[in-house]
This record gives structure tokens, C-alpha cells and sequence, in this order.
């Protein structure tokens, strides 16, 4: 009896470390997927290595276990449903609330229980980020070998061709002597008469050939009355201009590759006469969380450190501690350079062409540009933006390109407002242009009135 006893206990007890193992291996999580869903959920206001919105996650699990003893059902409640923890009158739960200005953290029921255990894998043991191969580094100084070899080859060579141009200015010269020497030995009488009928000068010949000098110089002064003209008509033309900014910023990754709508940065442009600078706020809107590029996307002779230290930069602007995770009160004014400005004497709204003429205007520069068709009004004017690492003046904004645009462009007619309110000038339109069909471009309706630019 006292045997099968013990042979019963110590069955009890290998069962015990069998379902406790499984126990244990059923609650291994999966780090990979846990990286995705910790990416895709926690990113916005956590990191693993240092403080955002809430606190760094990197090591949680076993920094709740030694600080306050609590295990993993802990945090799987925190997560699903942390107001609902709090409420409970949990002391823990309601620290971090406090700690951290009672921001409250979004609770996650969509998560199952295996997710959060993945997620959780991810912070204890995130994967290592691959070694960069050896090859690499000897490519590096076989490219740095290379790059000197080239660069001692270029400076032989350079000394080579000033040795020999040097060496084909002396041979010149010494042609030169040799060939006067010859005509002096090859001189007689009859040449030396022949030369003293000949012009030896430049007022000689202009008196002998005068009409000729005449037309030469009446063409010349033509010649440079028009480049003068053409130079002051292009005075305030900077097509193309694309000046350094005091912050890098690029257009092809904000709008481009993240997609972020123009106007939800130049909001001004839809509801006022002047598209707006967006204040550094408007940038902390998304880089108070974005502390460091994580893109894929490096314009060539960029790095990750480069595009880091650019978000640093906005920080300091604003007065941001990313530590603390508040301001400091210390500004420092951003100096933009300007790349668009319009004359004060000429006068053109925005959002008279951002909500009247949008559809109108994407129309019209489609029909015109089927080979380089935009979907957003902005870009009739200013380029494919999306595509600018460095914003530049994409076209002339000169008068006759605004009439270009004027004559070309065809209002919406069928629109609600324009239907009602030019109905009568429609109708009169179409019996005095027939030709047309029945369209009507802005240029018609007063788009060529010099009022409405110029007042």
C-alpha cells in the first residue's frame, strides 16, 4: 500500500511538471508576429528603447514581475481593457495613469489573447537586426582603394594634358616665327605696292566697305535691342528655383510614399487667398510620435542619421523634449525661404481655383497633358510635388501663362451654381460662338478683365 502510494505521488507530481511545461510552452508567444502587431497597434505612442507617449516597453514583462509582482494575466488585462482594469480599483493600473497625465491608453479587445502573448514575446526578445554581411565592409574599402586610385589617375592625368598643351603653345609659336620670317624673305617691290593700297586698319576699312559697316551695326543694335527686351520680360521668371530650406523636408516622402493630402498641411489654400507656410505644429501633429525615420525610401547621398537629425531639428524649433515628452517653453523661429510669390499688384485666390475651378482645372490640364495626367488641383500650378525631394518652381506664373490657362480652361457648366447664374450669358454664348458647341471657357465669363487680376 505505502508503495503504490509513492509511485501515486510521484505520478501527481510528473503529471504537475508536465502540464506545467506545456503550461509554459503553450504561453511562448511568437516574436515575429508579434514585431507586426506591435507595429502595427503600439507604435504610435510606444517604443521599446525609450519613452514616447507612454512608456518604453522593451523588458515590460519582467520589469512588472520585479517591480510589482504581477504576471502576464496582468498585462493581458491592461491591454484589452485598461479603464476597465482601473475601475476595478487597481493600485498599479491607476499609478501609470497618473504617472503619465492621465493619458489613457486605447484599449485593444480586437486582440485575442494569443496576440497579446505575441506581442509580449516581441518586447522580452525582439529579433535581432541582421549583421551587416562582411562583404560589405571590404566592398566599403575596396571602393575607398578604388575611389583613391581613380583619384591619383585623375591628377596624373590632368598634369599630362597641361605638359602638353603647353608643349603645342610653344610648337605655335615657333610657327609663327618661322612663317613671318618667310613672308619677309618672299617680299618684293610689287607686293610692297600692292600693300600700301590694302586697309591696315579698322577705320580704313570701315571707310572703304561704310555701307556695309553700316547695315553690320544697324543688325547689331537690333540684335541687342531685342536681348534686352527679352532679358527685362523674364526679370522675376525663376522656373525651376528650388532653394535650401533650413529644415530638409521632402515632399516625395510626405506626400509621395506616405500619401498625406496637401491640404491637410496648406489647409489655408481651400478656405483663403493665400496658400500658407504650415506652422511647426502642424509638423508635431505627426513628429511628436515620429521621433526617427523608419521608411524604406533614401534619396541618394541620404541616410537614416541624415532624416534623424532633420526630425531633431523640429524639436528644437518647437521645444520639444522627446525624453519628457512635453515642451519646454523654448522657441526658436524656423526661417523658410519663400519659392512662390506673387507681385503685390497682381491679386489671385486660391480658393476661388482650390474649390470653384478644381474640377475644372484638372480637366483642362489632363485634356492638355494626357501623357501626364494630375488628380489633384495643386499640381496644375505647382508640378508633380509628390515626386520633389526639394520643392522647386515648376512653372513660369507669368501674365501670359494665368491667360494661357484662362483661355483654354472650360467652366463647368453643369455645375449647380454656374447652370443657374450664367444661364443667360450661356445661351447667349452659344448662338454668338456656335462653333464652340456649347462651351464656355473662363475667359468668357471675365477671366480676361483686367480688374479681376489687378486692382
Amino acid at each position: 500500500m505505502i508503495s503504490w502510494r509513492k509511485h501515486y505521488k510521484k505520478g501527481l507530481v510528473a503529471i504537475g511538471l508536465l502540464l506545467s511545461t506545456s503550461a509554459s510552452i503553450y504561453a511562448q508567444g511568437d516574436a515575429a508576429n508579434g514585431e507586426k502587431l506591435f507595429k502595427a497597434n503600439c507604435t504610435a505612442c510606444h517604443a521599446l528603447d525609450k519613452q514616447l507617449v507612454g512608456p518604453a516597453l522593451g523588458g515590460i514583462v519582467e520589469k512588472v514581475k520585479t517591480e510589482q509582482n504581477l504576471d502576464t494575466d496582468w498585462l493581458h488585462k491592461w491591454i484589452k481593457d485598461n479603464k476597465a482594469l482601473r475601475a476595478s480599483g487597481d493600485k498599479y493600473a491607476n499609478e501609470i495613469f497618473e504617472k503619465f497625465n492621465k493619458v489613457e491608453m486605447t484599449p485593444f479587445p480586437n486582440l485575442s489573447e494569443q496576440d497579446i502573448t505575441d506581442i509580449l514575446e516581441y518586447t522580452s526578445n525582439p529579433p535581432k537586426p541582421a549583421e551587416p554581411a562582411a562583404d560589405a565592409a571590404a566592398a566599403t574599402d575596396a571602393n575607398s582603394f578604388t575611389a583613391m586610385e581613380q583619384a591619383k589617375r585623375d591628377s596624373m592625368n590632368g598634369k599630362v594634358i597641361i605638359i602638353s598643351l603647353l608643349a603645342i603653345c610653344g610648337l605655335l609659336i615657333w610657327l609663327l616665327v618661322r612663317l613671318r620670317q618667310l613672308v619677309k624673305l618672299q617680299q618684293t617691290e610689287e607686293l610692297e605696292g600692292l600693300n600700301a593700297t590694302r586697309a591696315t586698319s579698322f577705320s580704313d576699312l570701315y571707310k572703304k566697305y561704310s555701307y556695309v559697316g553700316k547695315g553690320i551695326l544697324t543688325l547689331l543694335a537690333i540684335f541687342a535691342a531685342y536681348g534686352i527686351w527679352n532679358w527685362l520680360m523674364w526679370i522675376g521668371v525663376y522656373k525651376g528655383y528650388k532653394p535650401e530650406q533650413p529644415i530638409y523636408f521632402s515632399h516625395k516622402i510626405h506626400a509621395g510614399i506616405n500619401k498625406i493630402d496637401c491640404q491637410m498641411c496648406h489647409s489655408s489654400a481651400k478656405y483663403g487667398k493665400v496658400s500658407e507656410i504650415p506652422s511647426m505644429n502642424v509638423c508635431m501633429n505627426c513628429h511628436r510620435n515620429i521621433s526617427e525615420y523608419q521608411g524604406k525610401y533614401f534619396e541618394p547621398g541620404k541616410d537614416k542619421a541624415f532624416y534623424d537629425a532633420e526630425i531633431q531639428k523640429i524639436y528644437a524649433a518647437t521645444g520639444w523634449d522627446a525624453g519628457k515628452q512635453q515642451y519646454t517653453g523654448k522657441t526658436n523661429p524656423v526661417e523658410w525661404v519663400r519659392i512662390h510669390n506673387m507681385p503685390d499688384f497682381v491679386y489671385f485666390n486660391h480658393s476661388q481655383h482650390v474649390v470653384a475651378g478644381e474640377q475644372a482645372i484638372i480637366n483642362s490640364f489632363n485634356k492638355k497633358n494626357p501623357d501626364a495626367k494630375i488628380d489633384v488641383v495643386c499640381k496644375a500650378c505647382h508640378g508633380q510635388v509628390d515626386t520633389m525631394n526639394v520643392v522647386q518652381m515648376a512653372n513660369d506664373f507669368t501674365m501670359g501663362w494665368c491667360i494661357e490657362c484662362h483661355r483654354t480652361t472650360e467652366v463647368d457648366m453643369n455645375n449647380g451654381y454656374n447652370k443657374e447664374y450664367f444661364k443667360n450669358l450661356h445661351d447667349k454664348l452659344k448662338k454668338q460662338y456656335p462653333q464652340t458647341e456649347g462651351k464656355i471657357t473662363v475667359d468668357a465669363i471675365g477671366g480676361l478683365e483686367c480688374g479681376k487680376c489687378h486692382y
